[in-house]
């Protein structure tokens, strides 16, 4: 998903709170992450697909089983506060969360134990450094990284404090480390990325 600072409605130097969200218009979709604005555009239909194939394949794996899969829009507090006052709330392309007692009508409190972002040219900063952070921070067990590009999957496992990373490729099967078992089919994702599709957003 493209995100990109800022929306002229909302003042750019105004520090935003999981309480302001609260007061924005349904259809008015915003990741703040310590307290700065990022406007999200629509995705392209190559990420839609991915994104769809990705959901699908975890959604077969987790069926019957007590995590659940839950794509975009699905909003993220990964440093709740009771007072509404906490400054990072994020939309993950896909999320999978394991922990009930985290999710709530609104979405999840707390880190999932798996994310997933698919990249485009104009969020690779955002999802590779500013959100990479957060979620190590955060304590986000797993942390995908999917390049529609190169048709190469990140994959972020945290061990002791840090992030040890495997890249995968298109032809690859690869595991996903919270959820023993599940081997995602990298060759059927990244054939929903049409390769006459420029992916631009």
């Amino acid at each position: 998903m493209s995100s990109e600072a800022l929306d002229y409605s909302h003042p750019e130097n105004q520090h935003y709170t999981y309480a302001d969200v609260l007061e924005w218009d349904e259809d008015f979709r915003a990741e703040i992450i310590d307290g700065k604005i990022y406007m999200m555009s629509p995705p392209v239909r190559a990420h839609q697909g991915i994104l769809m194939e990705l959901a699908f394949q975890l959604r077969s794996f987790l069926t019957g089983k007590p995590c659940k899969v839950y794509p975009s829009p699905f909003g993220v507090r990964l440093f709740p506060k009771e007072d509404l006052s906490d400054d990072t709330l994020v939309e993950p392309d896909i999320v999978v969360v394991c922990d009930s007692s985290k999710l709530d009508k609104r979405g999840c409190n707390g880190a999932p134990d798996l994310i997933i972002e698919i990249i485009s040219p104009s969020n690779t900063q955002h999802d590779r450094i500013y959100k990479f952070r957060k979620y190590l921070q955060a304590g986000v067990r797993e942390y995908w990284i999917v390049d529609p590009q190169d048709k190469t999957v990140q994959v972020h496992i945290l061990n002791t404090g840090a992030y040890h990373t495997t890249v995968y490729d298109k032809g690859d099967e690869a595991p996903v480390s919270v959820l023993p078992g599940c081997i995602i089919k990298l060759q059927d994702v990244f054939a929903e990325a049409d390769p006459d599709i420029e992916v631009v957003e």
